[in-house]
């Protein structure tokens, strides 16, 4: 989650939010957290459509947060709020993990009766062709066209 994102719902400022981080920089791992490249900044401000550089809009890349950042930052912003609105977050992370476990699943189990179908598929082909079977191999009566 973007710093932006996450001030916004602890209800201050991300400039505020990010200070908050500096002061307690051990607490923030580069695996917890990391700062968008100026390429990924730029693009980012041109899929949402965020003011340009110097005109009132941010000048620096937002910080990204991992899961174990945003549980970090309950105990860098101690208000109320932030447990509230951390809790939420927590449980919206689990639930994300939950839906993408059980899709996988279900898409595992989906590709193997796909495979199981492409099987009985090829054959039944096999059992609906025709047979292949020359002259010689036929047993019995064999019909000659009579010449005209």
């Amino acid at each position: 989650m973007l710093d932006s994102d996450l001030a916004e719902l602890y209800g201050v400022e991300t400039k505020n939010l990010n200070k908050a981080v500096k002061r307690n920089l051990r607490r923030f791992p580069k695996d917890f957290m990391f700062q968008l490249t100026d390429k990924e900044h730029e693009s980012l401000r041109f899929q949402i459509g965020t003011a340009k550089q110097g005109r009132g809009g941010r000048r620096t890349p937002p910080y990204a947060f991992n899961e174990q950042g945003v549980a970090m930052l309950s105990s860098v912003l101690q208000s109320d709020r932030a447990a509230d609105v951390n809790v939420g977050i927590m449980r919206t992370f689990v639930r994300m993990r939950e839906v993408l476990a059980t899709n996988e699943e279900l898409a595992r189990k989906v590709d193997q009766h796909d495979k199981e179908i492409a099987v009985l598929y090829d054959y039944l082909d096999k059992l609906m062709a025709p047979p292949d079977v020359s002259e010689k191999d036929q047993i019995g009566y064999i019909h000659h066209k009579e010449k005209k």
